[in-house]
């Protein structure tokens, strides 16, 4: 009996030193501009290819981001954040637009100020409601994983500049 006893006294004790996973659900967007005098993402390699392609983004294209985060789609909206990486155009076929995105997503302003949560995934861009996935985070968001549910609220398919909204879900320590 005095053996169950320590057991359950024991059990007791983790329960009450285990830290307590924290869920939290952002809503921002993402500004991907490609063009202009101060574009947040530039193309910074591309494959040579000899197949003729004409979309923005080539199967092979790698790009590198400096987005804004903001609190709504407009351009004047404030900005919260910014998300920081590369993306690669990964689909061979143009009409079913494919990345695949490294990013951190870091909050500059607010009570996730210093922190962030990365992203890397695939995220099929011509599917009206996609989902990648957070592998990581620092600050408030230490050791976060996750997911991001993305729609896009603008896109011009031209100058490939897009407005993406975000809704996350963190769970963190």
């Amino acid at each position: 009996m005095e053996e169950h006893m320590r057991f359950a006294w024991a059990m007791i004790f983790c329960i009450a030193i285990a830290p307590v996973e924290k869920v939290t659900h952002l809503r921002f967007f993402l500004h991907d501009i490609l063009g202009g005098e101060n574009p947040g993402a530039v193309v910074i390699a591309g494959a040579n290819l000899t197949k003729k392609d004409d979309s923005v983004l080539p199967f092979g294209s790698l790009v590198a981001i400096d987005d804004p985060l903001r609190v709504g789609p407009e351009p004047t909206s404030k900005i919260i954040g910014n998300a920081q990486g590369l993306y690669l155009s990964s689909s061979q076929d143009p009409s079913k637009f494919t990345i695949v995105l490294y990013a951190d997503f870091a909050f500059t302003s607010g009570k996730f100020n210093g922190s962030s949560f990365s992203v890397f995934s695939r995220n099929p861009v011509t599917e009206a409601d996609r989902e990648v996935a957070i592998v990581g985070g620092r600050g408030k968001f230490r050791m976060a994983r996750g997911f991001a549910k993305i729609k896009t609220s603008y896109f011009n398919a031209t100058t490939g500049d897009a407005i993406l909204e975000y809704k996350v879900t963190l769970y963190h320590y």
